[in-house]
């Protein structure tokens, strides 16, 4: 007689096919392969999001500022049944779709604010808006994309949303304002919407998002890059005092706006000459100086406004004491005085490792695997960068340039003519669509 420990094995083996047979409906449900089906879907609402970019093209609105572009944002994803806050962060949107089956959070961004540009693209649905900003009159265009952004995840809402029952784990659709900073005295971005809670009821696990152009390249290609792949970016704000004269006697005084000239000329030496740039790129950029208000008058002071970007934190904090020193002692030595005041505004857009890494495999089979490409770093920043010190997040580039054009001749983004081939915006909605639902099965 068999002994009973050898019995109970026996009995065992045999119950096992019929326990593997009862699991198995479950796990038949959520194994079919999702991507034909979202394929399909994303098919069939582009041409709603390309009327959505145009529209939001032509009714451009700066940041904090975004109204209208909420209200139909709010308006279109209220439709498809989402559960919607709105006026986060002054106009943010933010959406919670909840699949039919338990499982993890993942989150998709997209900004909606436009530029104080006049544009100069010859389109029908060019802008023709014009404000004020900064106590100026301007024009206001989308020269960054941000209106493709706005229309894909809209278009990413839709096709999720028409998947509700096939979904196991919750996305949420994050629309935010000022992404390209906000208005003197207020405060804006990612950065606000975090501590009003765009990441909390429920908290996702990881975040995605994209940006049309930065480098250019043809439509339908994606650039990644894991770790560092945008800048961190500082503000700068310089304000040189001497003493005002009249401009025919230039010794009576002291003349804020020749040293404001030779300040401008010794910032450049930072980067070119004081930091080791094999470690990191870095940049010191001045793009404002203002100062005096007649021919005749030498001011009192002068005001600089610029940029820093790096990607290294030790760096970051060298530049830093050499501007001070440099404007000070510049300053200094011809009898004026500086005041220097360096602001972050952005950390470095850092990818997740790990997440680029697993997700990978979903962009070359949205893109195709000769499509997809190791990025260069950027000097460029991006207020991603705030919800990836959070949440592990991955950003890539959308390629958005017509096939057979000089990539070299491209019109790079925050320019007039800054303009896009509308068919890269479907790939955009199947990327985004495919990484969060690639991300919830665990793929």
């Amino acid at each position: 007689m068999p002994h009973p420990l050898v019995r109970r094995v026996v009995a065992c083996a045999a119950a096992l096919p019929a326990l593997l047979l009862t699991a198995a409906p479950a796990y038949t449900q959520m194994t079919p392969d999702p991507g034909p089906e979202l394929d399909r879907r994303a098919a069939a609402v582009e041409a709603k999001v390309v009327a959505w970019r145009r529209d939001f093209h032509q009714h451009p609105e700066l940041s904090n500022r975004e109204v209208r572009t909420a209200g139909i944002v709010a308006e279109h994803l209220r439709r498809l049944g989402l559960e919607v806050r709105t006026g986060v962060a002054h106009t943010g949107v933010v959406a919670v779709l909840r699949g039919a089956r338990p499982g993890p959070v993942v989150a998709l961004r997209a900004d909606m604010d436009a530029l104080p540009v006049t544009e100069r693209v010859d389109v029908p649905f060019a802008s023709k808006v014009r404000t004020r900003f900064n106590g100026q009159e301007v024009g206001v265009m989308h020269a960054c994309g941000h209106d493709a952004h706005t229309a894909i995840l809209m278009g990413v809402a839709e096709v999720l949303a028409g998947m509700r029952a096939e979904l196991g784990g919750t996305v949420k659709f994050i629309f935010q304002p000022a992404e390209e900073g906000a208005p003197a005295g207020e405060e804006g971005g990612a950065a606000l919407m975090i501590r009003e809670g765009v990441l909390r009821d429920p908290a996702p696990a990881a975040i995605f998002g994209l940006h049309v152009g930065v480098i250019p390249q043809l439509v339908g290609t994606v650039l990644y890059r894991p770790a560092g792949l945008m800048a961190a970016s500082d503000w700068l704000r310089i304000v040189v005092r001497g003493r005002q004269t009249h401009g025919a006697l230039p010794w009576a005084g002291v003349d804020p706006i020749v040293v404001g000239a030779q300040l401008v000329t010794a910032l450049q030496t930072i980067a070119s000459r004081q930091v080791d740039l094999t470690t990191a790129p870095a940049v010191v950029t001045i793009g404002s100086f203002q100062g005096g208000v007649r021919n005749n008058i030498i001011p009192d002071s002068v005001v600089m406004l610029g940029t820093v970007r790096s990607f290294d934190a030790a760096m970051q904090a060298d530049i830093h004491r050499r501007i001070r020193r440099t404007a000070e002692l510049t300053a200094q030595a011809a009898g004026a005085s500086a005041t220097v005041e360096i602001t972050p505004m952005t950390p470095v857009t850092h990818n997740d490792p790990a997440l680029t890494e697993r997700m990978l495999a979903t962009l070359r089979r949205v893109a195709g695997a000769e499509q997809v490409k190791l990025s260069p770093v950027t000097t460029g920043a991006e207020d991603f960068a705030f919800y990836q010190q959070q949440v592990p997040g991955m950003f890539f580039f959308l390629g958005i340039v017509p096939p057979g054009q000089d990539l070299a001749g491209v019109a790079p983004n925050h320019s007039p003519h800054f303009t896009l081939d509308e068919a890269a915006l479907s790939v955009g909605v199947r990327a985004l669509a495919h990484l969060a639902v690639d991300y919830l099965a665990g793929r």
